[in-house]
């Protein structure tokens, strides 16, 4: 169950960051990231419904795209749920978007067939000059963020302000009811499948993943609606953001790292969502979004930069993610295990 963004597993061994072993990758895409920053190989995929994409490549500090919805054809097709790439440069995601973008009737989400030049990125260099950017730095509801993500963030904002795009803080638009009622949604959601299994089978599933869906027996009919209308209320909120703006810059995560053994960077099935304020409002809103590394902390750990587009401008996120690869300057040499 993909609900889990941890590199924590109960069929396999536990995934871990190749930055620091002592750390997590992330997840739940935690063997795409982990596998990439360590050089498996130069293409790998992710799901993401919440941030699952994008949060193992901020900790594991590789590129991770998160489509518009439908970009990529997905079997089951769900709310909010995607496929993307996952590489060690943008380039490398762009040319796999190449050919994981063509459509497939066999999902009912699949946006129609486009031409998009998704190999323009490979020979052209981007200017960031005139596009308008807002710089979301507040989660809205969860954990606090970090000051050397915070520092690190800031910094590439700055950096492209110098080339000339226009940036300007701009608040959150999650907020606690969002976040909660999206909780009560996704554990009905989950106990819808988990309650329907052998218990033997119910035995296999990671205590934490079992806790968390159970208590979505407990939730009314009418929680669980109003927390699947928070969704409709973060699409609202984010076609209103975009009303002026190219582009939303924010933190990936909270935090920059968390221990190899949690389950969440909080670690609380009580509390499960508390870091994925930043990711989750743009699966929702069916916006593509990108995590690229912008820095590291004192310690090492590379710190992921968002980088949100509007609906369908797939090809516009990578270009900006390019820009911005392009100008960061030199990255630390990738782990060696």
């Amino acid at each position: 169950y993909g609900m889990l963004s941890s590199g924590l597993s109960s069929f396999h061994k536990l995934a871990r960051n190749p930055w620091d072993l002592s750390t997590n990758p992330g997840g739940s895409s935690a063997g795409a990231g982990a596998a990439a920053a360590a050089g498996y190989g130069p293409i790998h995929l992710g799901t993401d419904i919440g941030g699952s994409i994008r949060l193992p490549a901020g900790w594991c500090g590789i590129v991770g795209l998160k489509p518009s919805l439908g970009r990529i054809p997905i079997d089951p097709p769900y709310v909010g749920r995607v496929a993307g790439p996952m590489t060690r440069t943008v380039a490398d995601a762009a040319l796999a978007m190449s050919v994981l973008s063509r459509p497939d009737g066999r999902d009912g989400m699949s946006l129609p067939p486009a031409e998009i030049a998704w190999s323009d990125l490979s020979g052209i260099t981007v200017d960031p000059a005139g596009i308008r950017i807002g710089l979301m730095m507040e989660i809205g509801a969860g954990m606090a963020l970090d000051p050397e993500v915070r520092d690190a963030v800031e910094a590439a904002a700055r950096l492209l302000e110098a080339e000339g795009a226009i940036v300007e803080p701009v608040p959150a638009i999650l907020t606690r009811e969002m976040l909660d009622g999206l909780d009560d949604f996704w554990r009905a959601r989950a106990w819808d499948d988990v309650e329907r299994l052998p218990e033997g089978e119910r035995a296999k599933i990671l205590p934490y993943i079992r806790a968390w869906a159970e208590l979505g027996a407990q939730r009314s009919g009418l929680a669980v609606i109003r927390g699947f209308n928070r969704t409709m209320e973060m699409r609202k909120a984010a076609s209103k953001l975009f009303g002026s703006l190219d582009f939303v810059l924010s933190p990936t995560a909270p935090v920059a790292r968390f221990p190899a053994e949690w389950a969440s960077p909080v670690n609380n099935p009580d509390k499960p969502f508390e870091h994925i304020g930043y990711t989750v409002v743009w699966n929702m809103s069916e916006q593509p979004a990108v995590s690229i590394n912008c820095g590291y902390t004192a310690a090492g750990a590379p710190i992921g930069l968002q980088i949100v587009g509007r609906r369908f401008d797939d090809l516009g996120v990578l270009r900006l993610a390019k820009a911005y690869e392009d100008r960061r300057g030199p990255q630390r040499p990738w782990p060696v295990l």
